[in-house]
């Protein structure tokens, strides 16, 4: 057996190759800062890097906005040049303009925070309990359903979200698809792929109101364009043989015209009372739920001061700060899987013994001598 001379090795000085060097170092090195909304804990996707916010169930906004560039693309290019030709040029003129504001106040309406409410942290939560349980018992209690307050000389019950863990403000309630509570909260509606809330009712009402006016103004354009067609010496038959197109828009507009005014009907009466959908169907001051005396206490018993009062008031701010970056060292709730472009979590590498090296670098160099 030969000799040869070994030194012992420190394993202090041994270093990692640089690929097991990079990755060990990742661990440590410093995250980049990261925004609320990649963590956010309701069901809703978020693009721009936080600026527009939707409802994860968001696939019939597509349809929706679909409906509306199809049914105007076809009345621009196969009505329009007639009427233009025999009536006035101001027909594509209106046209374009109720079009724009319709898609404009739609996606106002989609991708504007409808006026959620954060949920409360371990502390503010901790805290609330604490309120809530005057008993001195060391025994989990959970908090009451509701919290009266007293709004306009009438009480008003507050319940306990059990979901953000705080009392809900007056007006509010919580949404079971988006998950969040939303101020003011009307109604969840698909067609637009978001809630409507405080921050964009009056968004989606100018949305309502002016495709109803657009639906009405492409449905009589249209029978107008036929009926002129089949006054010139041609049958209706042949009238649609060489428009076949305004029919695709005559059956589009006649099945949504109907539900579209009777919507714009029916919150033009919530905007006069003061009231929500979701209060309006739970009946919540009705009087056969309520006492004679009672009413809604949200009312200004002024048709006109009830209008300016949601329609023309300041545009609230939103209360999530989806854009704002995390403080550091605080633990959020875990983000939903609507969130995207989340930091994977680093391994940890676990540091080895330094004994256990030792006897690995001593049983290398006996082998060496061997």
């Amino acid at each position: 057996m030969k000799n040869c001379e070994y030194q012992q090795i420190d394993p202090r000085t041994l270093t990692l190759s640089p690929p097991s060097a990079e990755i060990y170092n990742s661990g440590k090195r410093r995250r980049r800062p990261r925004k609320k909304w990649e963590v956010f804990p309701g069901r809703n996707r978020f693009f721009c890097d936080g600026r527009i916010i939707v409802s994860r169930q968001s696939g019939v906004l597509p349809l929706t906005l679909g409906l509306i560039v199809v049914t105007c693309g076809l009345f621009f290019a196969f009505d329009c040049p007639f009427l233009v030709e025999h009536l006035t040029a101001f027909i594509p003129v209106i046209g374009g303009v109720l079009f724009v504001f319709v898609v404009f106040s739609l996606l106002r309406t989609s991708f504007t925070d409808p006026g959620i409410l954060p949920r409360a942290t371990a502390d503010e939560a901790a805290d609330v309990e604490k309120q809530i349980d005057t008993s001195g018992s060391s025994s989990y209690r959970p908090p009451p359903r509701t919290k009266e307050i007293l709004i306009n000389q009438q009480v008003v019950k507050l319940k306990y979200c059990f979901t953000c863990k705080t009392f809900r403000p007056p007006r509010t309630s919580h949404c079971s698809f988006c998950d969040n509570c939303v101020e003011r909260f009307d109604h969840h509606c698909p067609w637009v792929g978001n809630c409507v809330g405080k921050r964009n009712y009056r968004f989606f009402y100018s949305f309502i109101v002016s495709l109803s006016f657009l639906t009405s103004f492409i449905f009589g354009c249209v029978v107008t364009h036929l009926t002129l067609r089949s006054q010139s010496g041609r049958s209706l038959i042949q009238a649609i043989q060489e428009s076949p197109a305004s029919v695709v828009e005559l059956v589009i507009c006649f099945f949504s015209i109907w539900s579209i005014l009777g919507l714009s009907g029916f919150h033009t009466y919530l905007i006069a009372s003061n009231l929500t959908t979701n209060e309006d169907i739970k009946g919540s001051w009705s009087s056969k739920r309520t006492d004679e005396e009672s009413g809604n206490p949200y009312t200004h018993n002024s048709i006109v001061t009830n209008c300016c009062a949601t329609l023309c008031g300041p545009m609230p701010p939103s209360l999530i700060d989806r854009r704002g970056l995390l403080p550091p060292h605080h633990h959020f709730p875990p983000a939903s899987s609507s969130s995207s472009s989340s930091d994977a979590e680093l391994p940890s590498f676990p540091a080895k013994n330094d004994a256990h090296m030792e006897d690995n670098c001593l049983d290398f160099a006996f082998s060496c001598a061997a």
